[in-house]
């Protein structure tokens, strides 16, 4: 955005009078997307598997697919890429600090992004776990006359 844009963004928010904040909220009829009905949180095991799935496969690409530091390491542990960099430093290259710069910045970001998808899966797995255990313990607390479960549209008759 440039800054004559800013300038008059400023000056019709003031001519408007209007300098507050406004968040987004339900709308006093109860409108504003879903079903309509107050906490219809729905998760399903299998939304929870392919998610975690899908971020732990993220995972494991990004791990063997990512050259965190620079591939064909040397005996001193670097890898090519910070390899060339230091023979570019030691040259009087000024381009080498700025390629181990860029390869220090590339593996921060690629350990962010891996331990991101590592928390995603595992979070999962155990919010998945979880649940499995939750509806476990209703279930056998909640049983019919003949000591099945109940169902569910039995059980939607008491909340009606």
């Amino acid at each position: 955005m440039a800054w004559d844009e800013w300038e008059q963004l400023k000056a019709n928010v003031a001519e408007s009078g209007s300098t507050g904040m406004q968040l987004n909220k339900l709308a006093a009829d109860g409108g504003g997307g879903g079903s309509g009905v107050a906490g219809d949180l729905v998760v399903n095991q299998d939304d929870l598997g392919a998610v975690g799935h899908d971020a732990f496969t993220l995972y494991e690409d990004l791990r063997t697919g990512t050259d965190i530091a620079g591939a064909s390491m040397n005996k001193d542990g670097a890898g090519s890429t910070m390899q060339a960099a230091a023979s570019l430093k030691a040259h009087g290259f000024a381009m080498g600090s700025v390629l181990e710069l860029t390869v220090d910045v590339w593996t921060s970001q690629s350990k962010a992004v891996l331990q991101a998808c590592a928390h995603i899966s595992n979070h999962l797995d155990y919010s998945k776990k979880l649940h499995a255990e939750d509806d476990a313990k209703i279930a056998a607390v909640l049983r019919s006359r003949d000591g099945m479960a109940e169902s569910v549209s039995e059980l939607s008759k008491y909340f009606k």
